[in-house]
């Protein structure tokens, strides 16, 4: 397994699909063929593009339909946590069911892209530290 499956795998579970980058990156570890920071690195960059795509999509979505046009309730939480918390709760980007809608409405909102992009990265890269060290590698 190389690191492009680790990027291809990290760069779609930050998306609207499902993904496994972290079982990925748990036998990459385990292989003990790249360095460990290389692996996070990899992970994190995959990650972080996927939620910058899905938060890019929230931007361009926001051109045609207003808050009040969205029916998904996830989407609309999703948007009131920005609201009220703002781009600081982009570091819960990495979790599942809620990170994909939180980069989205960022976007949507038009939460300035380095603020988004500082806050998912840092949130996908403590994600995979840990993801690490629950592997006991670190």
């Amino acid at each position: 397994m190389s690191l492009w499956v680790l990027f291809f795998s990290a760069f779609i579970s930050s998306t609207l699909f499902p993904g496994g980058s972290e079982a990925v990156l748990a036998y990459l570890t385990s292989e003990a063929i790249y360095p460990l920071y290389l692996l996070i690195f990899v992970a994190t960059l995959g990650n972080t593009l996927g939620a910058m795509t899905s938060w890019g999509i929230g931007r361009v979505i926001s051109i045609k339909y207003s808050y009040e046009k969205l029916s998904k309730e996830s989407q609309q939480k999703a948007v009131e946590r920005l609201q009220k918390y703002g781009s600081p709760v982009l570091l819960l980007s990495w979790l599942p069911v809620i990170g994909d809608p939180l980069c989205v409405a960022a976007g949507w909102l038009r939460i300035h892209w380095l603020q988004s992009l500082i806050f998912i990265t840092v949130g996908k890269l403590l994600r995979y530290v840990v993801v690490i060290y629950l592997v006991g590698y670190l």
